[in-house]
């Protein structure tokens, strides 16, 4: 009997080569990956694929408006630190969470996941909405020109930036002073670089900050269209097998074959030491203090009426 097809559309992440080179294989299900730039947009409605990658925030917020147009696999495809994700000029005076307090803050959106746990590090310090004046725009020139405040704008509090300028222009410019921004711009980690991390030590507040909440913060999550988790058997289970099994080839394979770069191994090293093996780890339940966090965090910013819990997103 021939397996099912699945179709998903994601970001090019290392971590799927062994899905994408055939290494690691379902006997249940046709799993195709599809590499893509940017999170497709409509995706529950795209005729070419029946799921993909998706942000945990238009989720949570979908979920909590009682939309269910894509069911979530508690699969967190991309997770990461927020303290690395805040930059601002080579010469500013600020170096700590605390000193934005009143500061000019850009960002790529408004609503996205990375950047509403980067203003949960900052509510963490006392420093909410109403403590900053925040900015949303393109990061860079060659980046589009679109609505990023999604109906979440306020004149004189959250707005776009005027004319359209790039945040990073704006930022050398001295029209802000920090950027939040989860890639960072061309050049950045040259040495003569005129942009920094906000942190001196950014590692060193992620070990902290980890100690604290017992989390890596999840982005993005795989969701998949309902007709197709209802004709396929076993499904969110399946996906969340095989990409947990790719990441565990794939790191394997780059601590035998260190040569990529020459502190790989150093690198991984860090991981270990600084981590648990379970930092990764998918489900709803294992992540149910992350979940429950954001969820917090979207209602205290404005970004949905109520509080939800994991259990709404997944149960």
């Amino acid at each position: 009997m021939t397996a099912p097809r699945l179709d998903l559309a994601v970001r090019d992440w290392d971590f799927i080569t062994p899905l994408l080179l055939g290494d690691v294989r379902s006997p249940t299900l046709d799993l195709r990956l599809h590499r893509v730039n940017a999170l497709v947009d409509g995706l529950a409605r795209h005729p070419q694929y029946d799921g993909g990658e998706m942000s945990l925030s238009r989720f949570t917020q979908s979920c909590l408006r009682g939309e269910r147009e894509l069911v979530g696999v508690p699969q967190f495809i991309m997770r990461a630190f927020r303290h690395r994700c805040i930059i601002t000029r080579r010469d500013s005076p600020l170096h700590s969470l605390a000193a934005l307090a009143g500061q000019r803050i850009g960002m790529t959106g408004w609503q996205d996941s990375g950047n509403t746990w980067t203003r949960a590090l900052l509510r963490r310090e006392g420093i909410g909405t109403e403590d900053a004046r925040w900015f949303v725009g393109r990061l860079a020139a060659d980046h589009p020109v679109i609505d990023r405040l999604n109906g979440f704008g306020r004149p004189g509090r959250i707005e776009a930036l005027p004319g359209e300028v790039p945040l990073v222009d704006a930022l050398l410019a001295g029209d802000l002073d920090a950027v939040f921004t989860p890639f960072m711009p061309p050049g950045f980690f040259a040495p003569d670089a005129a942009l920094r991390p906000l942190l001196p030590d950014v590692r060193a507040a992620e070990r902290a900050y980890f100690n604290d909440t017992g989390y890596v913060p999840g982005i993005h999550l795989i969701g998949l269209k309902p007709e197709v988790v209802g004709r396929i058997p076993g499904v969110v289970e399946e996906v969340t097998r095989l990409i947990d099994e790719s990441t565990r080839v794939w790191l394997a394979k780059r601590a035998k074959y260190a040569d990529t770069t020459p502190w790989i191994l150093e690198e991984i090293g860090h991981m270990e030491r600084d981590l648990p093996a379970t930092w990764s780890r998918s489900g709803w339940q294992a992540n149910r203090a992350m979940l429950d966090d954001f969820c917090l965090e979207l209602h205290a910013q404005g970004l949905t009426p109520e509080r939800g819990h994991a259990g709404l997103l997944f149960d």
